[in-house]
């Protein structure tokens, strides 16, 4: 009997922490790119950048793909998971629903600038600028359907996770931008300053902002060198964009007293996934799980493509994208606090603000 009682009262504990931790985050309104897309680009009809598509999925219930760029669960998924809710919905699913447990607007080949991974004929991706129209057009419904003040308490409490950034990066060409690197992160940092603010505008209080990894290292720009070195120019480039963005939200802070964020220092954790892989249980640091060609990384994920069988053992799923494996990792790192990868304040301390 005792240890029944004692069994009894640990599932109570662990039942109420969940839910507590459920109620202190009602909703997540996801921004970001395909490291967070849950299906999105399955509606866009006439995209070439779609993840719903076998071996996608390969790990996800029922082994099906379901438009995420993983041979499982993403970012956002463990994200929810954490949060204690379920996963975010992609918005082009239900376009027309209020979302009180929030919605992911979250894009493959999305950029904060309009202009990355545009096409003149074919829409590829929902870039930030019209994720953020989205979004107003859901605070609008929650405004219909709560009154103002609910709706106003409701998105106050919500998380906001933005993570994008990083195909604008990869796309970025002197030539084609007519932009110095310095002036095309300044144009990065900028354009996302403004959507932060008029997110806040819009009732938004909790950001997630994570930082952009080292895509340097990916597989798709270690193939072309001759040693699978990684990309240092582009490396450089991120951690100046990284450097920049976090200038700007501290002063963004400074100026919004009622805005709240945790940075999430990804390029970091990539890093030391790369220096220690032993310690994550990573066995491969520099090839793709699926594709083809060198390293796997000539080619992206397809029905073709020859896959690996220890997926937990690889840190990159596809020649960009990380495992399953590897995107728990992540947010358990960002749940424990320890490492010191999360500033100012901790994603626990955001949530209970």
């Amino acid at each position: 009997m005792a240890k029944f009682s004692c069994f009894f009262l640990s599932f109570l504990v662990l039942f109420f922490a969940s839910y507590s931790k459920a109620q202190s985050v009602p909703a997540t309104y996801v921004f970001g790119d395909s490291l967070v897309d849950v299906g999105n680009n399955h509606y866009l009809a006439l995209s070439r950048l779609r993840a719903d598509i076998p071996h996608n999925g390969i790990d996800y219930p029922g082994r099906i793909p379901t438009g995420r760029f993983s041979n499982g669960n993403n970012s956002a998924d463990f994200l929810a998971e954490k949060l204690g809710l379920a996963t975010a919905p992609p918005y082009l699913s239900r376009p027309t629903d209020i979302f009180l447990r929030g919605v992911s607007f979250a894009s493959g080949g999305a950029g904060i600038l309009s202009a990355t991974n545009a096409d003149a004929i074919a829409k590829q991706t929902i870039p930030l600028r019209e994720q953020l129209w989205y979004f107003s057009l859901v605070h609008q419904r929650l405004v219909n359907q709560l009154g103002t003040a609910r709706a106003q308490e409701h998105l106050s409490k919500s998380l906001f996770p933005v993570v994008i950034g990083s195909n604008d990066l990869i796309n970025f060409s002197p030539a084609m931008s007519g932009n110095t690197p310095q002036q095309y992160v300044n144009r990065m940092v900028s354009s996302l300053k403004e959507v932060l603010k008029r997110l806040r505008s819009l009732g938004a209080r909790k950001f997630l902002i994570v930082g952009i990894p080292p895509i340097g290292c990916a597989p798709m720009n270690r193939y072309m060198s001759v040693t699978n070195a990684c990309n240092e120019t582009i490396n450089s480039l991120t951690r100046n964009y990284n450097q920049e963005l976090q200038s700007m939200l501290q002063g963004l802070k400074s100026e919004l007293k009622d805005m709240y964020y945790s940075y999430l220092n990804t390029y970091s954790i990539f890093t030391d996934f790369t220096n220690n892989p032993a310690t994550y249980g990573f066995t491969n640091t520099q090839a793709a799980c699926c594709g083809l060609g060198k390293l796997r990384a000539q080619f992206p994920c397809t029905p073709v493509s020859k896959y690996c069988l220890d997926r937990n053992g690889h840190i990159f799923w596809d020649y960009y994208h990380p495992t399953q494996a590897a995107a728990r990792i992540i947010f358990d790192i960002l749940f424990s606090s320890s490492q010191g990868y999360v500033t100012p304040i901790t994603i626990q301390q955001l949530i209970a603000i």
